[in-house]
């Protein structure tokens, strides 16, 4: 099986050595996403629901670039700085979600890249059948 890496520009470029995802075979493991506006390359302005907003913006982006949706995240993790954030971050990840949310894990960090309140990363498959 060859791993290929997938990019785009719509979502932010890696900050270090890293790719947005990596397809190998019918599975995407997409690198966590922080709140960068991909134009800019700056944290969002706002607090937890805007950064929240730009994460799964970014995220879409990248399963977009890869030919897939949200609908093909089969595991998430949620990397927050404070749990007390955790209702209004799981409001605004339900949005992003038609009928099957994926699977899903949520921890409290004590510091995110660049000052990021909130980070998310994903496995997706092309097929959820």
């Amino acid at each position: 099986m060859t791993a290929r890496k997938i990019e785009t520009p719509l979502a932010p470029q890696a900050i270090g050595p890293y790719s947005q995802a990596i397809q190998a075979g019918s599975l995407l493991f997409l690198s966590g996403q922080i709140p960068l506006d991909p134009g800019s390359g700056e944290m969002v302005p706002g607090g937890i629901e805007a950064q929240t907003r730009q994460v799964l913006n970014n995220l879409g982006e990248v399963l977009k670039a890869a030919g897939l949706d949200f609908s093909c995240l089969v595991k998430t993790t949620i990397y927050l700085v404070d749990l007390g954030d955790f209702a209004t971050v799981n409001r605004i990840y339900g949005e992003f979600f038609a009928e099957v949310p994926p699977a899903r894990a949520t921890v409290q960090v004590a510091a995110l890249p660049k000052g990021a309140l909130v980070e998310i990363d994903g496995i997706a498959v092309r097929s959820r059948d």
